[in-house]
C-alpha cells in the first residue's frame, strides 16, 4: 500500500466509471427515468473518494457532474444534450488522470493534458495494465464446490484404507499361522514345506503392510493440502471490517479540517472478515454517514465549549454481528439533527406548510433517507445537496438491510446499517450432541466446565447451574436436537453462554475443539428457527449447524423445555459373534436388561468399530473366522485406547486350557455356551460396567 497508495482507489474509480458510462448513455436513450438520481450518488461518491487519496482534479471533476446533473434531479425535465455531453468531457478527463495515478516517473498533478497523448482504443484510460483481477463470487462458489466435492472423494479413499488395514491384519494372521509353532521361523534359503509356505506369507504381510502405510500416508497429505486451498479459496472472498478504518477515518479528519473542526474517531471490530462485494457496497454508505456526522452533527469547538463538551467531538464506527445480520453503527456526540431546519427544507422542496407542521421526528428523518433535503444553508463541496442520506438508504437497499437513525438534540445522532450475511469468517467452538455436531460463536463462550447430574438444580422454572456464584439456566442440546434425556449418573462438558439478554450453561456431549470457519446464510426456502443462525462447512465439506447464542439462551428460559426426569444411562456394548442366532440371541438380552447394543460379524469389523465408538463391555465369541477371540482380546490389551474396557468370552469350548488361554489374554470373564444362562451372563456384566 506504501508503494501505491492509489491502487484501490483505482479500482473503485474505475468501477464506478463504468457504472457512470452505462447511466449516462442509458439517460440519453431513455429519458430521465431515475438516471440522475444514479448519476448524482455516484458522483458523489467518487468526489468522496477523491477527496481521501488527495486527488482534488478528480474531485472537482465529479463536483462539476453535480453541478450540471443537480437542476434536474426531481426528473420533471429531460437533460440536454449539451448537459451530457458536458457529463461525458467530465468523465473523460477523470478516465485520462486514472493511469497516471502513483506512477513513478510522473506525478498524478503533473498528468499531460488529454491533446497531449493519443487516446486508446477503447476509450480513455484502455491502456492502463491490470493487475488486479476480481473473481466473480459465482466462480469463487464454483471453485469451493469443487473442491467440497474433491474432498468428499477422498474421503471415499478413506475406506479404501481400511480394507487395506483389514487386508493387512489378515497377511499378518497368514503369517504367522504359516509359521511353525514352538520353533525359529524358518529361513528363505530353506528348502522345507515350512519355509515354501511362510515365505510368501510374509512377503504378502509385507507388501500389504507397506502399501497400507503408502496409502495411508498420501490420503493425509492430499487431505492437508485440500483444507489448506479450500481455506484459502474462502479467505479470498472475505476481507477484513478494519480494511475501511482508514479510509472513514481520513474522511472524517478531512471533512472536520474544511470545516474548522476537531475530531475524534474510533472504531472497532476491524477483525470480522465479510464478503468482499458487502464491503464494497457498505463503503460508500458509511463514508456519508461519516461525513455527515462532522458536517451535521459536530459543533465547531467554540460551539462545543459553550455546550460544556469537549472542544474535539467524537465519532465511534462499530462493525458487529447480531444474529443472522452485520450491523454497521455510527455515533457522534454532536447537536443531532436540526429537526427545525429539515421542516424548512421541506418548505423550500415544496411541501405546505400543514403537511410539514404533521410530521414526526420520524417522518422527517425518513423524508432525509429519501434525498433530495439538505439541512445545510449552502451548496460546498461537502454538503448541500441532499445525496448523503440517499446514497446510505441506496446501499441498503442493494444489500436487503435497513437504515435506523436516532437523535436527541444536543446529544449526537446515531445511524444504525443493518444487512444480511452472506459469508462471515468467525471463531467458533465446535460441540457435539445426540450425534449432531455443531458449532457455536467463540466470542459468545465465557468459560467450560465439567458438570455432573448433581450440580444441576431442578426448579419448577426449569434447570440450572451454578456458576460464578450464581443461578445460569440450564439447557441439555441433546434434548433440544434429538430428544434425548439427559442422564442421572456421569458428567458432561458444559459451556457458558454470555449475550446481550443474558446468560445460560448448555450441556453437550462432548467439545471437539475450536476453529476459524466461514459462516453462511441458510437458503431462504429452507427457514431454520432462532435456534439456528447459520450454517458451516467441516473439513470434508460436509454441513454443519451454527447455533445461535441469543436463542440457545432464549430456549434455556422458556418454561415449556423444562426437563423431564433424566432417563437412566444405557451402556453401549459390542456384541462379536459370527454366528446370526448367536449375536442375535444376546443383543435381546442385553436390551432388555437396558443396555445399547451394537453388533460385528468378526473381530476385524469389531476393532474398526471400537476405535469409532467408545463402548463399556465386548462380549467375544472365541472360534470365527480370521482373528479369533482370543487374539482380540489380546489386541485391545495392547491399544491404549482400548485396553481399560472389559471383555467376556462367550465359547462352546469348556477346556481349562482355554480358560487359562482367555484369562492370559485379559479376559475378564469366561461363559460356556452349552453352560449359557441369562442370569448369569447378567450378574457377571453388571460390575464390570459399573
Amino acid at each position: 500500500m506504501a508503494a501505491d497508495p492509489y491502487r484501490y482507489f483505482r479500482l473503485e474509480a474505475r468501477e464506478i466509471l463504468d457504472q457512470f458510462g452505462a447511466a449516462v448513455l442509458a439517460l440519453e436513450n431513455n429519458g430521465n427515468a431515475g438516471q440522475v438520481a444514479l448519476l448524482l450518488r455516484l458522483a458523489h461518491t467518487l468526489k468522496g473518494a477523491a477527496r481521501v487519496v488527495r486527488q482534488p482534479e478528480i474531485a472537482d471533476g465529479a463536483h462539476a457532474i453535480e453541478g450540471v446533473l443537480e437542476p434536474f434531479r426531481d426528473g420533471s425535465r429531460s437533460v440536454p444534450r449539451d448537459r451530457i455531453d458536458a457529463v461525458l468531457r467530465c468523465l473523460d478527463a477523470i478516465a485520462r488522470r486514472l493511469p497516471a495515478l502513483g506512477s513513478s516517473d510522473l506525478p498524478a498533478a503533473a498528468a499531460p493534458p488529454a491533446a497531449a497523448e493519443p487516446e486508446p482504443p477503447g476509450g480513455p484510460g484502455a491502456a492502463e495494465p491490470i493487475r488486479t483481477v476480481r473473481a466473480e463470487i459465482a466462480e469463487m462458489d464454483a471453485l469451493l464446490d469443487g473442491l467440497a466435492e474433491t474432498h468428499a472423494l477422498v474421503n471415499g479413499l478413506r475406506a479404501t484404507v481400511r480394507t487395506v488395514e483389514q487386508a493387512g491384519h489378515l497377511a499378518e494372521l497368514v503369517a504367522e499361522q504359516s509359521a511353525p509353532r514352538g520353533a525359529p521361523k524358518p529361513s528363505r534359503q530353506s528348502a522345507s514345506p515350512a519355509a515354501k509356505t511362510y515365505g510368501p506369507a510374509d512377503d504378502l504381510r509385507r507388501l500389504v503392510g507397506g502399501l497400507e502405510r503408502r496409502l495411508g500416508s498420501t490420503v493425509d497429505r492430499i487431505d492437508r493440502e485440500l483444507r489448506q486451498l479450500r481455506d484459502a479459496a474462502e479467505q479470498l472472498r472475505l476481507v477484513s471490517a478494519g480494511t475501511l478504518f482508514t479510509v472513514l477515518e481520513r474522511t472524517a479528519r478531512d471533512t472536520a479540517r474544511a470545516l474548522s473542526k476537531e475530531i475524534v474517531f474510533a472504531a472497532q471490530g476491524g477483525e470480522i472478515r465479510l464478503d468482499a462485494d458487502i464491503l464494497a457496497v457498505v463503503q460508500g454508505a458509511l463514508v456519508q454517514i461519516v461525513r455527515n456526522a462532522v458536517a451535521h452533527g459536530i459543533e465547531t469547538p467554540s460551539a462545543r465549549r459553550a455546550a460544556g463538551k469537549t472542544p474535539a467531538g467524537r465519532i465511534d464506527l462499530a462493525v458487529a454481528r447480531r444474529g443472522n445480520r452485520m450491523v454497521f453503527s455510527c455515533r457522534d456526540d454532536g447537536g443531532g439533527i436540526d429537526l427545525d431546519a429539515v421542516r424548512r427544507a421541506a418548505l423550500r422542496r415544496g411541501l405546505s406548510a400543514q403537511a410539514v407542521g404533521r410530521l414526526s421526528a420520524r417522518d422527517l428523518i425518513n423524508l432525509l433517507l429519501r434525498g433530495g433535503i439538505s439541512t445545510a444553508e449552502a451548496v460546498t463541496e461537502i454538503a448541500g445537496r441532499g445525496i448523503g442520506l440517499d446514497v446510505v438508504r441506496a446501499a441498503s437497499e442493494r444489500l436487503g438491510g435497513t437504515v435506523e437513525v436516532a437523535t436527541a438534540a444536543g446529544n449526537g445522532t446515531s445511524v444504525e446499517l443493518a444487512v444480511p450475511l452472506s459469508l462471515v469468517s468467525i471463531e467458533a467452538l465446535i460441540v457435539e450432541a445426540a450425534g449432531t455436531v455443531a458449532a457455536v460463536p467463540l466470542d459468545a463462550v465465557r468459560s467450560t466446565a465439567l458438570i455432573g447430574a448433581e450440580g444441576v438444580s431442578r426448579e419448577a422454572a426449569g434447570a440450572s447451574v451454578l456458576h460464578e456464584q450464581r443461578a445460569v439456566p440450564f439447557l441439555w442440546l441433546p434434548r433440544l436436537l434429538a430428544g434425548r434425556r439427559r442422564p442421572t449418573i456421569g458428567s458432561w462438558p458444559t459451556i457458558i453462554i454470555a449475550v446481550a439478554g443474558g446468560a445460560a450453561a448448555v450441556g453437550v456431549d462432548r467439545l471437539l475443539g475450536t476453529a476459524r470457519t466461514i459462516m453462511r446464510p441458510l437458503p431462504e426456502l429452507a427457514p431454520a428457527g432462532p435456534l439456528v443462525a447459520g450454517a458451516l462447512l467441516d473439513a470434508e465439506g460436509n454441513p454443519q449447524l451454527l447455533l445461535s447464542p441469543d436463542g440457545l439462551v432464549a430456549a434455556a428460559r422458556r418454561p415449556d423445555l423444562a426437563e423431564p426426569e433424566p432417563e437412566p444411562i444405557r451402556h453401549p456394548v459390542l456384541v462379536i459373534d459370527d454366528s446370526l442366532t448367536t449375536r442375535m440371541l444376546e443383543q435381546s438380552i442385553l436390551e432388555s436388561a437396558g443396555y445399547e447394543v451394537d453388533v460385528a460379524v468378526s473381530a476385524e469389523a469389531a476393532l474398526d468399530i471400537a476405535r469409532r465408538k467408545r463402548y463399556a463391555l465386548f462380549l467375544v465369541d472365541v472360534e470365527m473366522p480370521g482373528m479369533d477371540g482370543f487374539a482380540f482380546v489380546e489386541r485391545i490389551r495392547a491399544d491404549p485406547a482400548l485396553r481399560d474396557i472389559p471383555a467376556v468370552l462367550v465359547t462352546s469350548r469348556a477346556a481349562p486350557e482355554d480358560r487359562r488361554r482367555g484369562r492370559d489374554a485379559g479376559a475378564h470373564g469366561y461363559i460356556v455356551k452349552g453352560e449359557f444362562d441369562q442370569a448369569e451372563l447378567l450378574a457377571m456384566i453388571r460390575p464390570l460396567i459399573g
